[in-house]
């Protein structure tokens, strides 16, 4: 199981499963942000406190609801379906507790294209 939150602390997830690659896409949002997402099934993942202070965004083909605190402006994770209809959270790893991103493989994603 893993845990995290966004910078300020409202906003709280956990996410079960192991992280074991990071997608790095070079889309403008993902890229101007720093994201590094890990993907799991939604069934997988819960916001356990402030999803009150939670504010969507979404671009492009809006096919990804990407979450960010209210209060601090980190986004931690975006919601999102693949073209198979399976739901998907995309969890930003650098708001994951004890992460240590110089062990993680980055899996760069041409998002440009997409």
């Amino acid at each position: 199981m893993q845990s995290g939150s966004c910078h300020c602390g409202a906003v709280k997830f956990t996410a079960q499963g192991e992280i074991d690659q990071a997608i790095e896409c070079n889309c403008s949002h993902c890229s101007i942000k720093g994201l590094l997402f890990w993907f799991v099934p939604r069934e997988a993942f819960a916001v356990t406190s402030g999803a009150d202070k939670l504010t969507t965004y979404t671009f492009n083909t809006h096919n990804i609801l990407h979450q960010f605190c209210s209060v601090c402006g980190c986004q931690a994770f975006g919601l999102g379906t693949k073209p198979d209809g399976t739901k998907m959270a995309a969890i930003n790893v650098r708001c994951v507790d004890g992460i240590d991103l110089t062990e993680l493989k980055r899996v760069p994603v041409n998002g440009k294209e997409f």
